[in-house]
């Protein structure tokens, strides 16, 4: 197998990012139906700064203190029951919110799917006591919240899906192998188990080898210990209750190693987890821009699996 070496950024904006921003100004947006704070109360790990969310111009977020579910309902007569909720991507340095995000949510809610936009905080000392942990509370409370209130919606509590992208890819795959302890207040014992991930050019190892070294550095610092460095490496936290997945990457991504997918599926085959994965041999980080059909394939799985309506 060729090995594509990961791109070691300390850069916060990567080119990807900046398409994402370009596609979303020339694009026509409609609002959402909600946007709803992720926490009612205080936000857990969290300590007093000045910095201030920045970003809604281009799309490209940082600074994010407050974080929130933006919900994008799906027509009555389409709705399938199943819920998704959407985690941009963006190193850990930025969040790629429309181009990845609400552009993913309108395409899913098309579809019968109820779309939740995650913007989510990004790791960093100073607005966290232990940075490693943010963006893993704040997804897991985003499944929480949906399942809680999933009456309201119209959600089938047992068809709820987590999607994220490249560095989003791997808080997702984080939050599906990580649900059995809970990083949030959850004192009803809800279950923080998504019922199935779909992670698209997902950042998967957090081991030298595999690893996008920004989004390392960004989560877990840069000099990790060996603890930390295999547990959100998420190929070594697969279970045999891992939920289903569905993988997408390009042969040739220089910046995130197709071998994170591959690897995260050969874990996940061994132990019986039902996975269907798809590699484009050409298109290179943040391909869905230049593939505008990559999700037709995606949505024959959740066709099979009964998440879409036939």
């Amino acid at each position: 197998m060729t090995h594509v070496h990961s791109i070691r950024l300390g850069r916060k904006v990567t080119t990807v990012a900046a398409l994402a921003a370009w596609l979303w100004a020339s694009s026509i947006g409609a609002s959402a139906q909600e946007i709803i704070p992720l926490y009612t109360a205080e936000v857990p790990n969290s300590k007093a700064s000045d910095i201030k969310e920045s970003g809604a111009g281009t799309g490209l977020l940082k600074g994010i203190t407050k974080p929130t579910l933006e919900y994008f309902r799906p027509a009555p007569d389409k709705a399938s029951g199943a819920a998704v909720i959407i985690i941009p991507g963006g190193g850990y340095g930025v969040v790629v919110y429309n181009g990845e995000g609400v552009n993913t949510a309108k395409a899913l809610a098309e579809k019968g799917v109820a779309a939740f936009v995650l913007k989510y905080r990004l790791p960093s000392d100073a607005i966290m006591p232990d940075k490693k942990i943010g963006p893993l509370q704040d997804a897991q409370q985003a499944i929480k919240l949906v399942r809680e209130q999933a009456a309201q919606w119209g959600i089938d509590t047992g068809k709820i899906g987590i999607l994220g992208f490249s560095a989003g890819g791997h808080l997702a795959s984080t939050a599906a192998t990580h649900f059995e302890k809970s990083y949030v207040e959850n004192a009803s014992n809800t279950s923080l188990r998504p019922d199935f991930q779909i992670l698209i050019y997902p950042v998967i190892s957090m081991q030298d080898s595999l690893t996008h070294g920004g989004s390392r550095d960004n989560l877990i610092g840069k000099n990790p210990s060996r603890q930390d460095v295999e547990l959100f490496s998420n190929e070594l936290q697969v279970r045999m209750n891992t939920p289903p997945a569905y993988l997408t990457h390009a042969a040739d991504d220089k910046l995130v190693d197709v071998d994170n997918s591959i690897a995260y599926f050969e874990k996940l085959r061994r132990l019986k987890v039902p996975v269907e994965m798809h590699i484009y041999p050409k298109g290179d980080h943040g391909f869905i821009f230049r593939h505008p059909g990559w999700m037709e394939p995606l949505f024959a799985w959740m066709k099979q699996n009964n998440w879409l309506k036939n």
